[in-house]
């Protein structure tokens, strides 16, 4: 009953929503990583894996969401909470062009009083250091757009007029609004990310696109969360790349009120293939080895991922849910050629650095 959805995907059609199901359902691991790795062959036929150099710079921890997934958040009455200054955000940057970086993922909590002057500020001072700047997902734009009373349209003009390079496809969690309401209710709506992201490509800023699986979700709504990002991309063409990871349940909210089963690897495997399947119109998927090591991020590599991510010279968020994978560019070198590619340096367009 497969074959003709492989027959399918290996003459380069799209499959739909049902035929994801099937996929999903019927289909053994060995038959999802063939199909994705002959997908990454189609549109990569030249065997390089690219990463970027980069930091990911969280400038508070402060946040009102209180998601239960997070590990990393403080209350704003917390006072062990963090909010960088001016001389932190340098050092960093510097320590990381000193590195060969390149970028700079720049997130943070969802801030309960700064203005939007206050991040307009920041950005014209990282700037002149240089250094690209990939930040703020879109909640925190619907966040910084409520707090000053604009629209999510005219906040972005103002950070791309301060120097918002690029923006992560951080806080889409799973575009459900079931599954966002148990997990985030503070947090913005799928529809809401979702033109957040329509707008910044409309302003000609190119994004990412993720997706955090394994926690309260359906199949039907990993696969609602695919669709709506495929739609998006045909809409609009912005998204460089997709990165889906598994929930880390350590140290979580979420975990403590429930039982949830950590993935494993062959779960993560499955899921990144049938990403890579589905959605067609994305050039680049992502490895996840901040969330699944170094072994199995290779594996990746034959199961639909072109693309390592990033050095993470920094990265709190997954760190504080007990995961604490750490790769040097060499590592990452050596990695990718072990596996019988090459390893090449890339910005965050996925030109070549």
């Amino acid at each position: 009953m497969l074959q003709p959805i492989l027959d399918k995907v290996l003459a380069g059609e799209r499959i739909n929503g049902e035929e994801f199901l099937q996929l999903h359902a019927e289909a053994d691991v060995y038959q999802l990583g063939f199909l994705a790795d002959a997908i990454r062959k189609r549109l990569h036929p030249e065997p390089v894996v690219t990463y970027v150099i980069d930091r990911n710079i969280n400038y508070t921890d402060i946040c009102i969401s209180a998601c239960k997934f997070c590990a990393f958040f403080k209350a704003p009455e917390d006072p062990g909470g963090i909010l960088l200054n001016k001389e932190e955000l340098e050092q960093k940057i510097r320590e990381t062009q000193e590195l060969g970086g390149t970028q700079i993922l720049l997130q943070g909590g969802l801030h309960p009083d700064k203005p939007l002057a206050y991040y307009e500020d920041m950005l014209r001072f990282m700037k002149m250091t240089g250094i690209h700047v990939h930040g703020f997902s879109p909640p925190e734009i619907c966040h910084f757009a409520e707090l000053s009373g604009l629209s999510t349209v005219e906040v972005l003009k103002r950070l791309q007029a301060a120097g918002l390079d690029s923006m992560p496809g951080g806080g889409a969690e799973i575009l459900s609004d079931r599954v966002r309401q148990a997990l985030a209710p503070r947090k913005c709506s799928a529809d809401r990310w979702l033109a957040v992201m329509e707008e910044a490509h409309n302003l000609g800023m190119r994004t990412t696109a993720t997706m955090m699986f394994g926690h309260v979700e359906t199949i039907e709504e990993r696969l609602e969360h695919l669709q709506r990002l495929r739609d998006l991309q045909d809409r609009t063409g912005g998204f460089t790349a997709f990165i889906p990871w598994p929930f880390q349940p350590d140290n979580t909210p979420l975990a403590a009120g429930m039982d949830i089963e950590k993935s494993t690897g062959y779960s993560y495997l499955r899921m990144l293939a049938l990403s890579r399947i589905f959605l067609d119109n994305f050039d680049n998927v992502q490895a996840s080895w901040v969330t699944q090591g170094p072994k199995i991020a290779q594996v990746s590599l034959f199961f639909g991922a072109n693309d390592f991510g990033s050095t993470m010279i920094e990265e709190n968020v997954v760190a504080a849910a007990g995961v604490h994978f750490r790769l040097s560019e060499e590592e990452i070198q050596r990695l990718v050629r072990d596996a019988g590619f090459e390893p090449r340096q890339r910005l965050m367009d996925y030109t070549p650095a």
